[in-house]
């Protein structure tokens, strides 16, 4: 019976792996640092955007570092590192996951900002710090063409109901709501992103449509010319949210 062999015990730590997962450690610091920095109003988002791209950079060098110490470092290897090179992938793959989604929606999506169900008289955002006008041509064109489903949405409920259901999803979504106008059928809230909270600002009108209300609803990012498709979704969502409440 033979007992543990001394050389197989102390076998080196491979470097690539190492230095994979401190290149995947660091970018994955160097992220962190762009979210808390942005929330915390330390940075403005030039400043944020090119950290990140960093970190992605740092993160991208560790994530093919630890694939090459998963190899060197594989069972029956000459080298231990199996677990830090698992560890390298851990902190570099969502990040780099995130990133590569980030860049395709960048391509699939028209680049525009500002969504509306009606591009004729769109809704009005009267109590935003910043208020902006839909921009129309170009932009409406491109939105048409790209999502030709969105339009005002006609509801046989009362304008009043209707307005309290609205209100009743946006406090669900947990949106900060900026201005309540039921007088005006006006409802302005904002919404911030996951991550990096970035902030969408939402516009929605409820009118009277003979018996029943005529919904319209506005979308637009603070941050980039870019949106890839957020506002689109939100907007799809919302009404199909309302529909639903009005029919149960």
């Amino acid at each position: 019976m033979t007992g543990p062999n001394p050389a197989l015990d102390h076998k080196p730590l491979s470097t690539i792996a190492l230095i994979g997962f401190l290149a995947a450690l660091i970018g994955f610091g160097l992220f962190a640092a762009s979210v808390i920095g942005y929330r915390s109003g330390t940075w403005f988002v030039a400043e944020v955007m090119s950290l990140a791209e960093w970190a992605v950079y740092v993160s991208g060098v560790g994530c093919l570092l630890s694939l090459a110490g998963l190899v060197i470092s594989r069972p029956g290897g000459g080298r231990r590192g199996l677990i830090v090179s698992l560890l390298g992938l851990v902190l570099s793959a969502p990040l780099l996951g995130m990133t590569a989604r980030f860049d395709y929606t960048a391509r699939a999506y028209p680049p525009i900002n500002d969504i509306t169900t009606d591009r004729e008289d769109p809704p009005v955002f009267w109590d935003m710090p910043n208020p902006i006008d839909y921009p129309g041509g170009a932009t409406a064109e491109l939105q048409q063409t790209a999502y030709p489903d969105l339009a005002p949405m006609t509801l046989a409920t009362s304008p009043e109901k209707t307005y309290a259901l609205a209100l009743d999803i946006v406090k669900d979504r947990r949106w900060e709501i900026v201005a309540e106008v039921p007088d005006e059928g006006r409802i302005e809230a904002v919404a911030s992103s996951l991550i990096f909270g970035f902030k969408d600002e939402i516009v929605i009108r409820i009118q009277e449509d003979g018996d029943g209300s005529l919904v319209d609803i506005r979308s637009r990012s603070r941050v980039g010319r870019i949106d890839r498709g957020v506002n689109a979704k939100r907007i799809r969502a919302f009404l199909a949210d309302l529909k639903q409440k009005t029919e149960e």
